[in-house]
């Protein structure tokens, strides 16, 4: 029997089972639908999120599709209407489509992109203007259960349609007519259709387990029930070229099968913990895309035999943060799989055990500048202060903000911190009693990056308003307007050592520097990045300037004039979602949603050597929230808290306080040593 290849890549960050997944037409991306009620736009190449979650639908997301130009994705909801995103920024293109009065269970664009069809377990299928949404027509009635899944014909003149009825019906798509009757074959419900490319054959998939393939034109069945699946089949699909048909199951397996003979072409493809839910092919036929109720998207190679690299690399999922010690021997990363590992600069060693806080998500940490304290922001709205050493909360709940806790800091003398908040918020803690001190207001959008200057007498702020704010850290006033030139979220901001300037990085894809004091442009956005920047920092010395971004790269920018110094860093195969610079100027580190750390000379540019890979950890599901703010502290004994309601701690003790930048992204309440 043929060996078919491993998975080439998970993608995680759903926060529930995922229903629907299906390649753009250039085959670049893959949108995912699930029960957390969201859309996810993934890239195909690298497995990484392109943008946020896109939110609208208030119940479960049942199906998704691109349009033919990929510029548009359908979705269909339990919450009984379609909706149409713009593929590119997520934005909804206009109000949800209602007309079903019952859940939509499949959606599909017309070959020419003019069409919507949606299939409901109203038992009808509509056709909608895809530019205004309008209905075109009263809704096709011929089945007599739930339809579950429906789809154009390549020329785009029929409608195939799957019922739990048990049967198929072919319908004229101009004028809604059924064609002949329905099609019987299986003895359990129909879960899926697809046309092949040419239109000439149909497949359908069901909880008899088998699949059957039937002539499109005359409709009968052209050979005897594909068998293999030992449970229902939940998902169908043909081929680019038509030679062969990809199905997933609730047995947990996709398989592949020749579209001609009905053979099974090699041993099922197994990784997925749960049921498989919806399967498709790339546009080149080379990949498999597969999406599951275990709440992970995984990416199979379809064409080859080659053995593909397995699809978690030494952390489990994305790094999120990466810094050096202040003697440069030893880096510190974090990851999605909710590890933060201490790596020796030489071998790479880590340590680490565990302790239980926060009733939810960790979203940002920090220490204080003795060690001997740390503060956390939570997804449960609260900060808690704890002692380093024990791990006992020292003060808190703190509750006074009315969202999420996105970014936390101490000051550089230890007495304050500051959280930010996704209720546009900036606060003012005590950090010695935990009592609230001051209510910053003024940004109208989520706080997503709060730094003190370095002699703790300003606060500086990033938000998803695209401005960046001064506040007086012991008045709490606004110190001069906002800092307005980002056209988009800013993602990180950060104080020069000498407390001169302000860095921000943005999802604008530039990179900006401010006068501290004036809070004015001091040149024009320094430019290069092709996509989102996600970490800036400076260096030591204030001299230069270092940036990750989306678009897999790392700058090097001088802080004075704001030229670009050398080429971009290029290795990284995802997002960097992290930067630092080494104590002594002379090194950069990087992490990514590559799941690897990398370390540059900062003068050449030349990657020092392999990536460093840690142990890996299966996670559970991961809820995508964005990364958060930099925050430096100096440490004794170095204890670092990361994930909720469980926080790894790592320790390595050193003679002297050191410092350490750390830029957190924290996600899902998963923890394991990272080394034994």
């Amino acid at each position: 029997m043929k060996q078919w290849p491993n998975t080439i890549a998970v993608l995680e960050g759903h926060i529930n089972s995922v229903t629907s997944v299906r390649f753009s037409p250039n085959g670049k991306r893959i949108a995912s639908g699930s029960w957390d009620n969201t859309v996810r736009i993934w890239d195909a190449e690298s497995g990484g999120s392109l943008q946020e979650p896109l939110e609208g639908h208030t119940y479960y997301v049942h199906t998704v599709a691109f349009s033919p130009d990929g510029k548009k994705i359908v979705s269909g909801s339990d919450d009984n209407t379609v909706r149409i995103w713009d593929a590119e920024t997520g934005a909804a293109l206009r109000e949800p489509l209602e007309g079903h009065t019952n859940s939509v269970t499949s959606v599909t664009f017309s070959p020419d992109g003019k069409r919507i069809v949606s299939g409901s377990s109203d038992n009808t299928m509509c056709i909608w203007d895809a530019e205004t949404g309008a209905v075109l027509r009263k809704p096709l009635k011929r089945h007599t259960n739930s339809i579950t899944s429906v789809a154009f014909s390549p020329d785009g003149k029929r409608i195939v349609s799957g019922s739990w009825d048990k049967t198929v019906c072919i319908w004229d798509a101009e004028t809604g007519a059924a064609l002949g009757q329905p099609l019987k074959c299986h003895t359990d419900w129909v879960t899926s259709v697809a046309f092949s490319p040419d239109g000439k054959k149909i497949v359908s998939g069901s909880d008899d387990n088998t699949i059957c393939i039937w002539d499109a034109k005359t409709r009968a069945v052209l050979r005897k029930p594909l068998k293999g699946h030992t449970n229902s089949i939940t998902s169908v699909a043909f081929s680019p070229d038509g030679k062969r048909i990809v199905s997933g199951a609730w047995d947990k397996t996709v398989r592949i099968w020749d579209a001609q003979s009905g053979h099974a072409l090699g041993e099922p493809l197994k990784g997925h913990a749960d049921w498989v839910t919806s399967v498709i092919f790339s546009p080149d036929g080379k990949q498999i895309v597969s999406g599951s109720d275990d709440n992970t998207v995984r990416i199979w190679d379809a064409e080859t035999k080659a053995t593909c690299r397995e699809p978690l690399e030494g952390h489990n999922s994305s790094i999120t943060f990466v810094t050096f010690s202040s003697d440069g021997k030893r880096i510190v990363s974090h990851s999605n799989d909710n590890t933060v590992c201490i790596w020796d600069a030489e071998t790479g060693a880590a340590l680490g055990n565990t302790i239980k806080w926060h009733t939810s998500l960790i979203m940002s940490v920090a220490v204080s500048p003795d060690g001997m304290r740390i503060v956390s922001g939570s997804k449960d709205n609260t900060v808690y202060i704890w002692d380093a050493e024990t791990g006992a909360a020292l003060r808190g709940p703190l509750w006074r903000h009315g969202n999420w806790v996105t970014s936390v800091a101490f000051s550089p003398d230890g007495k304050k911190i500051v959280s930010g908040s996704a209720d546009n918020d900036v606060r003012i803690w005590d950090a010695n009693s935990g009592a609230h001190r001051k209510l910053l207001r003024g940004h109208t959008n989520l706080v997503t990056s709060v730094a003190f200057s370095p002699d703790g007498k300003r606060i500086v702020s990033g938000s998803n308003d695209n401005t960046v704010r001064i506040w007086d850290a012991e008045s709490g006033a606004v110190l001069r307007k906002p800092l307005k030139g980002h056209t988009n979220s800013i993602m990180s901001v950060a104080f020069s050592p000498d407390g001169k300037k302000i860095v921000s990085g943005s999802k604008d894809n530039t990179v900006r520097i401010w006068d501290a004091e004036t809070g004015a442009a001091l040149r024009e956005p320094l430019e290069g990045h092709t996509n989102s920047i996600t970490s800036v920092a400076f260096s030591p010395n204030g001299k230069r300037i270092v940036s990750g971004s989306d678009d897999n790269t790392v700058h090097i920018w001088d802080a004075e004039t704001g030229a670009a110094l050398g080429e971009p860093l290029e290795g990284h195969t995802s997002s960097v979602t992290s930067v630092a610079f080494s104590p002594d100027c002379k090194r950069i580190v990087s992490g990514s949603n590559d799941n690897t750390v990398r370390i540059w000379t900062a003068e050449t540019g030349a990657a020092l050597w392999e990536p460093l890979e840690g142990r890996s950890i299966l996670p559970s599901s991961l809820p995508n929230v964005g990364f958060f703010s930099m925050h430096i502290f100096s440490i004794d004994s170095f204890p670092t808290l990361v994930s909720s309601p469980e926080v790894l701690f790592c320790t390595c003790t050193l003679e002297n306080p050191q410092w350490l930048g750390l830029l957190y992204s924290l996600r899902t309440p998963l923890v394991a040593p990272c080394a034994s």
